[in-house]
């Protein structure tokens, strides 16, 4: 299953969510690679799902879910961000409008940053 696959299977509004967020995502971290990963996309840096994953989005019933994989380890001033499982801290999105894309790419470009060090 492909992104698009993933996407196209959601019922509004959580694929208009999905379908903003990831060339927000695209276009703050080009060297990504996004793959469904575990059932949900997940973009990371290397040649396969899962190496240096940087960030995800997994649909419930009534939001997406976006996560960083070392959010914690992320400045937020914005105060979003909420620390999840081990690292990763996530926002929850219920409409297109919770997507702020330059605070997006703030988070993703830092996230990137801390899998290549």
């Amino acid at each position: 299953m492909s992104i698009d696959d993933y996407l196209a299977g959601l019922a509004d509004p959580l694929r208009e969510i999905g379908e903003k967020l990831t060339p927000v995502i695209a276009a703050a971290v080009p060297r990504a690679t996004g793959a469904v990963w575990h059932g949900h996309p997940v973009w990371s840096l290397g040649d396969r799902p899962g190496r240096r994953p940087v960030c995800f989005l997994k649909a419930h019933g009534s939001y997406v879910t976006f996560g960083l994989w070392r959010g914690q380890e992320i400045t937020d001033p914005s105060g979003r961000l909420v620390p999840a499982a081990r690292a990763m801290a996530v926002v929850k999105l219920r409409a297109v409008a919770d997507i702020d894309p330059a605070l997006f790419t703030d988070w993703l470009r830092d996230a990137a940053e801390l899998e290549e060090a």
